[in-house]
């Protein structure tokens, strides 16, 4: 007598089911049947397996920044302004002794004494060795006709406003430190290097189109910081 399809199906089921050794695939259908899902708990200490996939999404090699360059681009993040017609207060207006012009402008403050905010600005970083041990502090002006440009000062400070703070005109952006070379004052871009090296060309002490834009910006604001030199 011929067996019909679904009564060879349902003897094999019941071989199974008694542990008669049926295959699925080449593997024995009782081990199939009677698989339980389990959780794998990794022992202490153990490293887990890292899985590349055969096809992967978008660029192979492509790698995720760093949690540093994170944080940096986030201190980058620029505040959308318009230009006003605020007027700026002189952020150097304790300097005793003017310097040379260069990428920006040199000069020398009491000690202790504050660099100011012009207008209402927001730190964008600080890079802490930017020459010679010293730092540099760059920040957005937020108001008055030159809003959405960067400055920076740099060199013989300490008491620096945390980057990401927004000071009001006439706070403290940095102190003037017992020692060091002096501080310069200048333009920047939104990474921290200074416009006049952006520009191209500078060499150690060299008078730039940025230095000469910096001093004759002070000078609108009455610090008289004199001509270049």
């Amino acid at each position: 007598m011929k067996l019909t399809r679904s009564l060879w199906l349902a003897i094999a089921l019941g071989l199974a089911g008694c542990g008669t050794p049926a295959a699925v695939e080449n593997q024995p259908l009782g081990a199939v049947a009677g698989a339980r899902p389990q959780v794998v708990e990794p022992a202490v200490g153990t490293q887990s397996q890292i899985v590349t996939p055969s096809d992967p999404v978008g660029d192979p090699s492509a790698h995720a920044p760093s949690l540093t360059d994170v944080r940096h681009e986030l201190q980058l993040e620029l505040v959308a302004v318009q230009v006003t017609d605020a007027t700026y207060v002189d952020p150097l207006q304790y300097v005793d002794h003017w310097e040379r012009t260069d990428q920006g402008v040199d000069a020398n403050l009491p000690v202790g004494a504050p660099i100011l905010a012009p207008s209402r600005v927001k730190i964008l970083a600080v890079e802490p060795d930017w020459y010679a041990g010293q730092p540099l502090i760059y920040w957005e002006l937020l108001d008055g006709p030159d809003a959405g440009k960067v400055q920076y000062v740099a060199e013989e400070i300490t008491d620096l406003a945390p980057p990401g703070s927004i000071l009001q005109q006439g706070q403290a952006i940095a102190r003037y430190a017992a020692s060091g070379t002096g501080i310069e004052f200048g333009w920047s871009t939104i990474d921290g290097v200074t416009l006049a090296r952006v520009q191209g060309g500078y060499e150690e002490g060299q008078i730039t189109p940025a230095g000469r834009s910096m001093r004759a910006w002070l000078n609108a604001l009455g610090a008289n910081a004199g001509p270049d030199f």
